[in-house]
């Protein structure tokens, strides 16, 4: 099993920056790459970025120049760095871990979750 824990979630000004955390724990040879995504009320999960074990990263087309995700070398801490943040960026914010080897956004390739961190953007 994996567990993880999201924190660094906080309401900012539009413009403003964040950098989101997680921290892993458990069977960490059980994963093959990890991921961040989001969820807006009434909206489905949405894919971010990825990183795999050698540190290749996927993004979202929104994500692109605004997000950036990061790994420690001992693969226990992950962390998600935005800026030039939107109220559209307003959602909960979740990382997860997939037993897969080829990076995805897809949460269905995901098995192991975080409770999710809280990002409100205001205008």
């Amino acid at each position: 099993q994996v567990q993880l824990a999201e924190s660094g979630g906080d309401s900012v000004e539009s413009g403003g920056s964040l950098s989101l955390t997680c921290v892993i724990n458990g069977k960490l040879d059980s994963v093959g790459y990890w991921g961040w995504f989001r969820q807006a009320p009434g909206e489905e999960r949405e894919g971010l970025a990825a990183i795999d074990y050698n540190d290749k990263t996927t993004y979202e087309d929104s994500a692109k120049g605004r997000f950036t995700i990061s790994m420690s070398a001992a693969k226990d801490r992950m962390t998600l760095r935005m800026k030039r943040l939107k109220p559209d960026d307003t959602a909960m914010y979740y990382c997860a871990a997939s037993p897969w080897s080829c990076a995805s956004l897809s949460p269905s390739d995901f098995d192991w979750w975080g409770q999710g961190t809280q990002v409100t953007v205001s205008s």
